[in-house]
């Protein structure tokens, strides 16, 4: 179940079986794999067969790149099979500012993603312990926050709160936050941090989990504000891109900028952890800190 979860599309290659007889034209003298068979490491530029990638928790098997994961991927790979139930996942945005076409823009990611917004929220189990969880999907708009996005994040930090448990949000949104709304967009990032001062006041545990890419109002808000900020490997994190800030300050940045690394050595991140190890260490974190040491 899980590896099916993988195998979603990256970007893929053309790849040639055989040769043909020259005197065919050209368009049959390449036979074209299915494009759901191959994917093109976006680092070392290895040819890797999908499913390879989908066992490898899509990972790149030569460099160890981290592919980017779908909000449903990352929930699958963190919680207990079939130990996850999702809230609120018909609340859909308006356009308030009738901003031109936002209903066929927020149609077309609909349909692209299969989600009705930028995150998928609910109640699951990390290795048994019980914890309320939303993750960010970059593929609906960069997984910048709006009105909703906004409203299920802090609907997850207010479940957590009622319930007494831990609170795991995965960022992975580079958007910051959505113009279309306007300010509504904008008080999102003061209403997920009130909320999470109610949950912090309350002595609640909030791990954060920093994936690429995280930047704007959202690495400005909910998303450095955990009681632990776990980095994932290869993510890019900052406010303004590095373009931004080049052409701002008019420096020279260093290579690695604005990587988990980086973020991690400048006392940014507590720990900077690989795909295949953060279950576990989330299993750690919360045997340490679950009420009472106990599972639900």
């Amino acid at each position: 179940m899980l590896k099916d979860l993988f195998g979603s599309k990256s970007k893929y290659v053309t790849v040639e079986q055989k040769k043909r007889p020259r005197h065919q034209d050209e368009e049959t003298d390449k036979k074209e794999m299915p494009d759901d068979l191959w994917t093109k490491c976006q680092e070392c530029e290895e040819i890797i067969f999908n499913k390879k990638l989908a066992e490898n928790l899509k990972v790149c098997p030569e460099c160890g790149y981290h592919f980017r994961l779908t909000a449903t991927e990352r929930i699958s790979l963190l919680v207990d099979e079939g130990e996850f139930e999702e809230y609120d996942a018909n609340l859909e945005a308006g356009n308030p500012l009738n901003f031109p076409d936002y209903e066929k823009k927020i149609d077309k990611y609909q349909n692209k993603t299969g989600l009705k917004d930028a995150v998928v929220a609910g109640i699951g189990e990390v290795n048994g312990y019980q914890v309320s969880l939303a993750a960010l999907d970059a593929r609906f708009l960069m997984g910048s926050m709006n009105s909703v996005v906004g409203e299920k994040l802090t609907r997850a930090i207010e479940r957590a709160l009622d319930k007494k448990l831990p609170l795991i949000i995965v960022a992975g949104g580079g958007g910051g936050a959505r113009m279309y709304e306007g300010m509504l967009s904008l008080m999102q990032m003061a209403k997920t941090s009130a909320a999470l001062k109610r949950l912090d006041q309350a002595g609640q545990l909030y791990v954060s989990i920093l994936t690429d890419p995280t930047y704007g109002g959202i690495s400005a808000s909910f998303a450095s504000l955990g009681d632990i900020n776990i980095g994932e490997t290869d993510a890019k994190i900052g406010f303004a891109g590095p373009r931004v800030i080049k052409q701002t300050i008019n420096r020279d940045l260093p290579e690695d900028f604005q990587t988990a690394n980086f973020l991690e050595e400048h006392g940014m991140l507590d720990k900077v952890v690989n795909r295949s190890e953060l279950k576990d260490v989330l299993k750690t974190i919360l045997e340490i800190h679950y009420p009472r040491g106990e599972q639900k």
